[in-house]
């Protein structure tokens, strides 16, 4: 028979290993994911609109959107890492607050927006201090479904952000 001494002891112990566990291994898994797999299984990938010609003086960029088929809710809720360019919305000082991530340099400013499953609104709590349009970042944190309308484009998901990063392919 086993003391109370004892069972005390290995419950302590127990606990106390818990909390020495590096934080990573308690940590949900992050999913690395592609433009590609945040859209519909049977909707090709669009190509980069920065090859058209883009009349600026005519309708706002954001009229040219095409229309979006739908969100892959497998992702919702899910912690992802997704790379790619800053579109920024609000600042705090020189920090970035809340942009739109988009798949291609350029994208809802100086070409027209994707549609809006090939776009992420996100926020973030710590500024980010932005290279500027044409400077790749990974982002990672928890993915949302959303609809939501800017100035630039109507988006489709969102993202809280908990670390953004230059990307490194």
């Amino acid at each position: 028979m086993m003391s109370q001494g004892v069972k005390r002891r290995t419950v302590l112990a127990g606990a106390l290993a818990a909390l020495a566990m590096p934080r990573a291994a308690l940590a949900e898994e992050i999913y690395d994911i592609r433009w590609k797999d945040l859209l519909p299984a049977d909707q090709p990938v669009l190509r980069n609109a920065f090859r058209d010609v883009i009349d600026h003086d005519g309708a706002p960029l954001s009229s040219l959107q095409p229309e979006s088929s739908g969100a892959r809710h497998e992702w919702d809720g899910k912690i992802v890492r997704i790379p790619g360019f800053v579109v920024p919305l609000d600042y705090a000082g020189s920090g970035v607050t809340t942009f739109i991530l988009v798949p291609y340099a350029g994208a809802c400013i100086h070409v027209p927006p994707p549609p809006a499953n090939q776009l992420v609104l996100v926020t973030t709590e710590e500024p980010y201090e932005s290279g500027g349009l044409f400077e790749a970042v990974s982002v990672t944190g928890r993915l949302g479904i959303t609809t939501v309308s800017t100035e630039l484009a109507e988006v489709g998901y969102s993202l809280v952000a908990d670390k953004i990063e230059l990307y490194r392919s």
